[in-house]
Order: C-alpha cells, then structure tokens, then sequence
C-alpha cells in the first residue's frame, strides 16, 4: 500500500461511501467539498473509519444533506444540513462533523495530556 492509501487523504476516498441520493459521477466533487476532513481522521485507524454521505429531497423542499462516520467502532456522528445549495450544504456537514471528531478526541485523550497542552508557559 503507499502512502496516500494509509493516510487521511487515502482513508476519505476509500471510506466514503455515497448514499441515496449520490451518483457516481457526484463523488469528485463530494470529495472535494469534504477534503478539509481528511486529516481530522488521522486519529482512527484506517480501516475502522467509515463515512456516508446522502442527500435526500435533492429537489424537493425538504432537501437534507446527511453525513455520518463511525469511528473505530467507538463513535457514530451524524451532521445534517438543509441548506438549499449542494456545496454549502456539503461545507456546513464538514464543519459540523469536524467539530464532533474533535470533541470525540478530546474525550479520548487522558486527562495529564489535555492539562499539559493547554498550560501556557
């Protein structure tokens, strides 16, 4: 394997999975509009890290956009968007889910540590 398949890059394209409302030919610019993701995932391990994306409504009024990941079996984390523009909606799951992974990190991460990158010297 080299190293982009190992890497976060590598575990967003190879862990996203398109759901209802996605095409094949969306997938490009689904990566795209999620690729700031990519490296907040850096923390799990490759292959326990999934991720979907569906939208549902895309023409209707109650278009949702919806994005989930399930981290290393630990964490299920659901970002939801209603924004009427795809690549907005996109922006605002990443963002939502982005703070989510975060927050699942800083829960993770032993007490002595979180203390110790916070002091200020």
């Amino acid at each position: 394997m080299s190293g982009t398949e190992n890497g976060p890059t590598g575990t967003l394209e190879q862990r996203l999975r398109l759901g209802a409302g996605f095409t094949t030919a969306d997938r490009l610019r689904v990566l795209g509009a999620l690729s700031a993701l990519a490296p907040h995932l850096s923390g799990w391990e490759h292959d326990r890290v999934d991720l979907e994306v569906s939208l549902k409504d895309a023409e209707g009024p109650d278009r949702k956009v919806t994005l989930q990941a399930w981290l290393a079996g630990r964490a299920h984390l659901v970002a939801t968007s209603r924004e009427r523009d795809l690549d907005h909606a996109l922006a605002e799951v990443r963002r939502d889910l982005i703070r989510q992974i975060e927050d699942e990190r800083s829960r993770r991460e032993p007490r002595e540590r979180r203390k110790m990158r916070n002091r200020t010297t």
